[in-house]
């Protein structure tokens, strides 16, 4: 299977999740994106339109040593401090097409940890 074909499927699975899972204000979508070198997460109101949060392992506040995992949870604890923080406890998880496995469970796990509902 080539890269084209594995990042096709990954975004049909995404596209598939997608007609279910939205954000509301009451409670907005967590969203993941993993690349080669960064992983992504971002707090999203669909109905607005607006981003409410956001962090990433490209931000230079997030510091993270050691394994991929270990740099996912730093984003994971980073997102959900920074979503408690601006006044949000319960958000809808998406995955971006993902396998709950990894790093995008490392994130999950550890912005559960910090506070979040999912």
């Amino acid at each position: 299977m080539t890269n084209q074909d594995r990042d096709s499927a990954r975004q049909h699975r995404h596209r598939r999740v997608r007609k279910r899972v939205t954000g509301t204000a009451d409670r907005p979508r967590l969203c993941v994106y993993r690349s080669l070198r960064h992983v992504y997460a971002q707090i999203v109101d669909d109905s607005q339109g607006h981003t409410l949060a956001s962090a990433s392992t490209a931000d230079p506040g997030i510091v993270a040593k050691g394994s991929n995992r270990e740099s996912a949870a730093a984003v994971g604890r980073a997102v959900a401090e920074r979503a408690v923080a601006a006044g949000m406890k319960r958000v809808v998880f998406d995955r971006g097409g993902y396998l709950y496995h990894g790093r995008v469970q490392a994130l999950a796990d550890a912005a559960r940890e910090a506070g979040l509902e999912f």
